[in-house]
Formats: structure tokens, C-alpha cells, sequence
């Protein structure tokens, strides 16, 4: 072998080993790197007793919620934009939508049912007062639980449309799409009471559009929002959602409450608190089946 063969065998391993030291080097430094791809939350999580349905609040308040002194949200038109979803004159993005009763009187819905664990705790607790409510059902909900749909009726209490599968962006698909979700969910609910009216509509985390308004409208629903919130689906716990309704309920609230979508014992054993005192104060009501 040639001293110049040798030298070029030499030059040639070191070439080797520094590619392989930097390529070991990039590999260590790609896995310290943290993973910085984009995540989008979907709103909804899951856990083992089923979904966890998230009512973000709305806008246009204190907290995200309407003040209850005006008698109803979004007076003014709707103004619609180049994307479809519309833009309240108003400013409140409610698009027209109920935030309180338009009366002295106040009242108390609950979202997501019906639940077979809860929504008869609920109604169990609403008899012993006495009082009325609004149910916002999720179509899926009351086509599995129709017994307790009827349960609801049978007490008095008013229905209203929570859509299908608690869908946080329906409000941003095409129009036939929101009117089939709607129909649909409304189906769910005659098939459990024929003649039981629904002449109202929740979006599911307040997420109104100018769509998703038209539409409901468009079938004899008037959207209802709400004014006070306790946020009982992040689980406060029992005491902070008395000391949050108590704290911010006045004449012509609606209160949001769930009785399904996860553990809602809290709010169950909320109301057996809240409901001496509001009695006491307020007169409460379900919401009219013939609303102006």
C-alpha cells in the first residue's frame, strides 16, 4: 500500500465518524425539542361515565353572559357577514336570542338530558318546591331516554332543543345542515311526547350565529340564551354554584344549570340549597310555550 493510498484511507474514517457524530448529535437534539405541533381543543372530553359536554359562556357581559336587566338580548338586526355566521347590530353576538325571562319572574333550565341519574334527582328536587323549569335536551339523549322526556312533560316542566349531539360548531354549517340537526332532535323528542311543543332553541356553548338563529326561527324555535352561570359543568362544587346564583340571580334571570353531560351531584345538591331562597324571593317559571 502507497503512502498517498493511506493518507486518502485515512482522510476518508475520519469523514465517518464526524458525519456520524454530527448525526447522532441532530437526533439528540430533535428529541429535547418539545413537540411543538398545533393542537386544536374540541370542547368536548370524555371520561368513564360518558361525555362532558363544555357550555362555554357566551359574550356580551360580566363572565361572558348578557345582564338580566335588559328584558332580551340582541334588539337590534343581524348583520351578516362574507363567512355566513353574521354579526348582532347589537354588538352582544347573541343574534336576538333570550337572555332573560322579559319578565319579573325567573327561571331555571337544564342542559344536556335527559340523564338517568341525575334528571330524576332533578325533577325529584323541582316537585318538593313546587317549581317549573325548562329541559334543553340533546336529541341523542332523549331518543335513548324517552321515559324520562315524558317524566319531564308529565311535570309540567317546558322542553327546548339543545340539537342533536351537543354540536358547539353547528352554528357554522350550512343552513340545511343546522335544519337537519334541528328536525332531527325535534323528532327525537315527539317520538317520546307527540304533542308536547318545542318553541325553543339552545346552542350548545352559546356559540350563536346568524344561521343557526334564522334556522330555529325558521322552524317556530326562539333561541334562548341565559344570564346567570355557575359553570356547574367544571364541577365547582355544590357551595359555589349556590353562592353564584343566589349571589347573582334578580328578576327576569335565567339561570344555566345541566343535568347531564358528567357527575352533576354537585348540581343536584346545589339546588336543594338554592331553591329555599330563590322560592322565598323570586317567583320562578318554565319558560311559556307561546313566547313573543
Amino acid at each position: 500500500m502507497t503512502r498517498g493510498s493511506s493518507t486518502a484511507r485515512a482522510a476518508g474514517i475520519v469523514t465517518l465518524v464526524v458525519a456520524g457524530l454530527l448525526g447522532s448529535a441532530y437526533v439528540l437534539g430533535r428529541s429535547l425539542v418539545p413537540d411543538q405541533t398545533p393542537r386544536q381543543s374540541t370542547g368536548v372530553t370524555t371520561s368513564a361515565d360518558g361525555p362532558h359536554y363544555a357550555d362555554q359562556p357566551g359574550v356580551g357581559g360580566p363572565g361572558g353572559t348578557p345582564s338580566a336587566s335588559a328584558s332580551a338580548a340582541g334588539t337590534g338586526p343581524a348583520e351578516t357577514g362574507q363567512d355566513g355566521s353574521g354579526r348582532d347590530a347589537g354588538g352582544d353576538n347573541l343574534f336576538g336570542a333570550h337572555a332573560t325571562t322579559g319578565t319579573p319572574r325567573l327561571a331555571l333550565t337544564f342542559d344536556d338530558g335527559p340523564d338517568p341519574r341525575y334528571t330524576p334527582q332533578v325533577l325529584a328536587v323541582l316537585r318538593e318546591y313546587d317549581v317549573r323549569a325548562t329541559f334543553c335536551v340533546v336529541g341523542e339523549n332523549a331518543q335513548n331516554h324517552p321515559e324520562l322526556v315524558q317524566s319531564i312533560v308529565d311535570a309540567g316542566h317546558t322542553l327546548c332543543n339543545h340539537s342533536w349531539h351537543h354540536d358547539v360548531g353547528l352554528g357554522t354549517r350550512s343552513a340545511d345542515a343546522i335544519r337537519s340537526d334541528l328536525l332531527r332532535t325535534n323528532a327525537a323528542i315527539r317520538a317520546a311526547v307527540p304533542n308536547a311543543p318545542i318553541v325553543w332553541y339552545r346552542q350548545p356553548g352559546g356559540a350563536w350565529t346568524y344561521p343557526v338563529v334564522s334556522v330555529a326561527r325558521q322552524l317556530g324555535m326562539t333561541p334562548l340564551h341565559w344570564s346567570v352561570d355557575p359553570s356547574d359543568w367544571e364541577l365547582p362544587g355544590a357551595s359555589k354554584i349556590t353562592a353564584t346564583v343566589l349571589g347573582q340571580a334578580e328578576p327576569g334571570s335565567v339561570v344555566l344549570l345541566h343535568d347531564a353531560g358528567g357527575d352533576r351531584q354537585g348540581t343536584v345538591d346545589a339546588l336543594r340549597r338554592i331553591l329555599p331562597d330563590l322560592t322565598a324571593r323570586f317567583e320562578l317559571e318554565a319558560l311559556p310555550t307561546d313566547p313573543t
